[in-house]
């Protein structure tokens, strides 16, 4: 499981012309879901992602997680993360979860992030979606739930 893990000042994401989630500061987050991905990728994301210390302290410096702050989280479905580009101009998508399997798995990683002391917004798994965002830095962390990445 791979997510990209932004510090935003806003963020919002609409279908269809419709706004669907909205966060004020805090974090976006893109989810990418890979065959073979299960609980303990969802429990290690987590953790990290609650308390990833990324905002400024006093003293300016990254010390502090959304927990500390109380901060929002925006959590959009992205298997475009899984696309391996190595090999030609077309990106291969051959090691993205099948939809079903990752809409389950997502859905889980969603239910776990709203268990934390955060308040969670979702983007829709399978729709095209338009997402708006003021990059806070900007800082942008990549986390990786295989550990020999």
């Amino acid at each position: 499981m791979r997510t990209i893990v932004q510090r935003v000042k806003e963020a919002d994401v609409r279908v269809e012309n419709k706004t669907i989630g909205a966060i004020d500061q805090g974090l976006l987050v893109f989810v990418g879901i890979k065959d073979g991905d299960n609980e303990e990728d969802i429990s290690y994301l987590i953790d990290k992602i609650v308390n990833l210390r990324i905002f400024e302290n006093q003293e300016g410096k990254m010390d502090l997680s959304a927990s500390d702050l109380d901060l929002e989280v925006l959590v959009l479905p992205q298997f475009t993360l899984y696309g391996d580009c190595r090999s030609g101009k077309r990106p291969d998508f051959t090691a993205a979860a099948p939809p079903g399997e990752a809409k389950k798995l997502f859905e889980k990683f969603v239910a776990r992030l709203e268990e934390s002391s955060i308040k969670v917004e979702i983007g829709e798994f399978g729709t095209m979606m338009e997402v708006d965002f003021i990059n806070d830095g900007p800082v942008t962390i990549m986390l990786d739930s295989n550990k020999e990445f």
